[in-house]
């Protein structure tokens, strides 16, 4: 990527009540504005409206959908302006959304919704995945700092704690799905909260921040026993159809990779560089595309991988956001019934633990074992004899038992590793042995 291009990166910041986004939205754009972009913030339009009089109470039920109908699209033409307005612009631009389309489908019911999207000719798809870059949930204060939950400062602002949690929830199922969603809790004091919300931006944009923004959130990734859960089982959940390919690459440092990513026919195209570590950490840049950049892009693709096909599954449980990825063919027999699940969470000491769903049963957890990171998965050499088989994400223990690529001093491949992953003995928070 050209470094002296232009960008445009749009986020939207949603969440309960008291949950940090009006003091989010302050020091974001302090933090932007100090790189040398141009920062606009999109005010909510749900507050607009109804500081000019309009009451819940009053309206009818069909009153009501009509309001939803309405706020939707000033919505979207207030967006418009402010994007149109950072196309125009001549340095790099944040728009910072207060509230994005998708959190309209909280306040109706789902026959409702689908109701709206087919008289207007939108669809979630465009409306939750396409439309903003990312998103970021703020948990309200009610839900775990609950000393510091207030209504006192907002003027449209009168929930009860109870409530507070109800439309903290709905607020945040209304995003499940979006690529990049980030939920940022209460397990840090706020002044951390506020600084992993950034972190989590910069990660996404690629952006090296150095020690300034220093947090303990990080991916977390856990093997899943098969066979899932009967669906009946899962929370409120999205499904999508997702295509990754790797690219011809000439840095070989670094790794790029095309995902196409779905619902129902309608498609979201991203192209991702991965860079070397920096800072202990893993950067990876990120760029939306067009369906035709997207062919265009994809004759370069690496014949050295397969192409990896998944079915993911989104969801919301004890607070956190989860992906499940199950593996599907045409892929490699080490990929044959593999299914993982990440999050992202600054939770420790066993924290996140107890709160991972309890109705998946959880083999192992693999955060860092190269032996299930996607890139190596996708090789069609086997690993054994393959040179490109990345040791990058190796973890200490993993480093103390292989002495080479594929050759474990213990004598067990990394090959065999995933192959048994199914039948696997081990506990949570214990190594794949």
């Amino acid at each position: 990527m050209d470094p002296k291009e232009k960008r445009v990166y749009k986020i939207v910041l949603t969440g309960g009540p008291c949950g940090g986004k009006t003091t989010g939205q302050a020091r974001l754009s302090t933090f932007f504005e100090n790189l040398g972009w141009k920062v606009f913030r999109v005010p909510e339009t749900a507050t607009v409206l109804l500081s000019g009089g309009i009451k819940f109470s009053d309206l009818t039920e069909e009153e009501a959908f009509k309001f939803q109908e309405n706020l939707l699209r000033t919505m979207l033409q207030i967006e418009n302006t402010f994007f149109e307005l950072a196309d125009s612009c001549s340095r790099n631009c944040l728009i910072i959304c207060d509230r994005g389309a998708m959190d309209a489908s909280a306040f109706i019911s789902k026959e409702q919704w689908e109701k709206m999207m087919s008289s207007n000719g939108w669809n979630s798809v465009e409306l939750r995945d396409n439309r903003y870059n990312q998103i970021i949930h703020m948990v309200t204060a009610a839900n775990g700092a609950e000393d510091f939950y207030t209504t006192e400062d907002h003027a449209c602002r009168s929930e009860g704690m109870e409530l507070a949690r109800e439309l903290d929830y709905k607020a945040a199922a209304a995003w499940v799905g979006h690529p990049y969603f980030d939920v940022i809790d209460n397990s840090t004091e706020f002044e951390k909260k506020i600084r992993r919300m950034i972190a989590s931006i910069c990660q996404k944009m690629g952006i090296d921040t150095g020690d300034r923004l220093l947090t303990n959130a990080r991916k977390r990734k856990f093997l899943v026993k098969a066979p899932l859960p009967d669906d009946s089982v899962f929370p409120p959940f999205q499904d999508f159809e997702v295509v990754h390919n790797y690219l011809i690459n000439s840095h070989p440092p670094m790794q790029a990779r095309l995902r196409k990513r779905g619902q129902k026919g309608h498609w979201s195209y991203t192209h991702t560089i991965r860079k070397p570590r920096l800072h202990g950490q893993i950067v990876e840049v990120k760029t939306q595309l067009t369906h035709r950049d997207y062919i265009n892009l994809l004759t370069q693709k690496d014949d050295a991988h397969f192409t990896i096909y998944k079915k993911r599954r989104c969801f919301l449980d004890n607070n956190q956001y989860f992906q499940l990825d199950v593996y599907k063919d045409p892929c490699h027999p080490r990929c044959i019934g593999l299914i993982l699940l990440e999050t992202y969470s600054a939770l420790e000491d066993g924290r996140l633990e107890e709160c991972l769903p309890k109705f998946l049963q959880l083999a192992c957890e693999v955060t860092g074992d190269p032996a299930y990171s996607m890139y190596n998965l996708s090789l069609r050499e086997e690993w054994s004899s393959s040179s490109k088989f990345c040791h990058a994400l190796k973890v200490p223990e993993m480093a103390e038992t292989t002495n080479g690529i594929g050759n474990p001093t213990n004598g067990t491949s990394l090959a065999s590793k995933v192959s048994n992953h199914i039948s696997s003995k081990v506990t949570l928070n214990g190594n794949c042995n």
